[in-house]
């Protein structure tokens, strides 16, 4: 295990910035706002702030703020903050982002979780805080070949086991760090003599088995219930146009990836306009992301400066490969499970009924006012209160 720094060389922030600067605008609809994709007016201006007001060494001073390293498991070098928390026994949480985030989407978490009393809360509630980026995303290594969800959780568990020896955990995630969150509770669970004991997720992440055949649609088998049948009904409504991106990464990411490993804008378009889209925008009295753009370029800027755009992408296509989308038919996650159901979120959250029959063990679930998919970067303070209220229950 290696101490590491975020240090881009200033030769590769120019190089980056000089594609910016020369990038070619182009025509959109006139009536275009945020329907046909991300808003040329907005980029344009994001990327103008970008040129003259973003810093990308205050960027990095803050990713820094934390102890990082770089540590390997089953030869893949995984990055990762190590925050030791206080009180006399803190528990050992992982935080799992997933795609088109990073590490970065929990930076205001991890001293609230860490030390919860410079902020009024117990210090005997603080937890030991890991947030590592996932294999092929940031600055882990590279895979030879996609990585699904499921072996993703393998490397994980290693880095809490293996490097840090810790004999239990709590593992949470949002995107595929849900679906990666639920797969270490399932492979990797205290009830089998692992050392997962509970998982928490903002996103309703792996489907059980038998309802789904992928990743792309809502089963009717199990629903049977109002509530249920209401909740599908939701999800296919929310789910609406919005999954265009998941069949072209799950099918053909590499060509994609031609162009937007050439363009930087190219790149901050194709993920601001899911940071738009998946943001809680009720009440902002405007479509443009609840982001600030300092949060936006930052988590751009961690896929250009580690050229990770493609080897992330992958993972759709490992998903879809795999089916490592769906529990094993007839089986769950039995360790303690928490759910929290953000109103912003790509896809409602289940009813307790539904998710009790095939996917996990229901301890805790929690209806969040506001916020949206990117919970912890959006509502980091409500994030964390939710996520220390369900540790106190397991």
């Amino acid at each position: 295990m290696q101490r590491f720094t975020v240090d881009i060389p200033d030769h590769d922030i120019e190089r980056i910035m000089a594609r910016v600067r020369a990038y070619e605008w182009f025509e959109e609809p006139d009536d275009a706002q945020w329907q046909y994709g991300a808003n040329g007016r907005y980029m344009r201006a994001l990327c103008a702030y970008w040129l003259d007001g973003f810093d990308w060494r205050r960027a990095e001073a803050s990713l820094n703020r934390f102890t990082q390293f770089v540590a390997e498991v089953d030869g893949r070098p995984i990055h990762f903050i190590h925050e030791k928390g206080s009180g006399s026994s803190p528990t050992p949480l992982i935080l799992l982002h997933g795609w088109p985030g990073s590490y970065v989407e929990f930076l205001e978490c991890v001293e609230r979780l860490a030390h919860p009393e410079r902020f009024g809360g117990d210090a005997e509630d603080g937890c030991d805080v890991i947030v590592p980026s996932l294999i092929g995303y940031g600055y882990s290594g590279k895979p030879p070949a996609p990585v699904d969800p499921r072996e993703q959780a393998r490397y994980m568990n290693g880095l809490m086991t293996d490097v840090l020896g810790y004999g239990s955990y709590v593992a949470q995630g949002g995107d595929w760090g849900s679906s990666i969150a639920a797969w270490m509770g399932f492979d990797f669970g205290a009830d089998k003599g692992g050392a997962c004991k509970a998982i928490h997720m903002n996103m309703f992440g792996l489907r059980p088995g038998g309802d789904f055949r992928n990743i792309f649609g809502v089963g009717v088998a199990r629903l049977e219930t109002r509530e249920e049948k209401d909740w599908a009904r939701e999800a296919a409504r929310r789910g609406d146009g919005r999954f265009g991106y998941m069949v072209l990464q799950s099918t053909k990411p590499q060509s994609l990836s031609y162009a937007m490993m050439d363009s930087p804008v190219g790149i901050a378009a194709w993920i601001t306009e899911k940071m738009q889209a998946w943001g809680d925008r009720t009440g902002t009295g405007s479509d443009d992301p609840v982001f600030s753009r300092n949060q936006i370029l930052t988590n751009v800027m961690i896929y250009l400066t580690s050229r990770s755009f493609n080897t992330a992408a992958w993972q759709y296509r490992a998903v879809r490969d795999s089916g490592n989308s769906v529990m094993p038919q007839g089986r769950r996650v039995m360790v303690p499970a928490g759910f929290a159901d953000y109103p912003g979120e790509l896809a409602p959250m289940p009813p307790r009924s539904y998710l009790e029959k095939g996917y996990a063990n229901v301890a805790y679930l929690s209806a969040p006012t506001s916020g949206g998919h990117f919970a912890a970067l959006e509502k980091p303070v409500f994030f964390c209160n939710d996520l220390q209220n369900f540790m106190k229950v397991v």
